[in-house]
């Protein structure tokens, strides 16, 4: 039997987590639709994905200790576009 590399093992872990996260999600919605009790939806894409959004880059700016070069590479993301974002949703910036 082969040993995993690294690399491996943390892709299986992040997919592992994903599925999580994707169940979490998945409930979330349904939950959401069966409390708007009958009405319609909304703008759901843009809502979801504003909720979800915010608190990831909370909680990854305060992993990397607000070191935006090092948040942009955990998200894969330009750290211009991360600026962009930060922006838009008021992290780190005092009141």
């Amino acid at each position: 039997m082969e040993k995993q590399t690294s690399t491996e093992q943390s892709g299986k872990k992040q997919s592992e987590q994903g599925g999580k996260l994707a169940v979490c999600v998945r409930k979330s919605v349904k939950r959401y639709l069966k409390d708007l009790n009958g009405e319609e939806a909304n703008r759901m894409y843009e809502m979801v994905l504003q909720q979800v959004e915010k608190p990831l880059l909370e909680v990854i700016m305060k992993h990397s200790n607000n070191n935006q070069s090092k948040a942009s590479r955990m998200l894969g993301i330009n750290r211009n576009t991360l600026r962009k974002k930060l922006g838009v949703y008021n992290i780190g910036k005092e009141a």
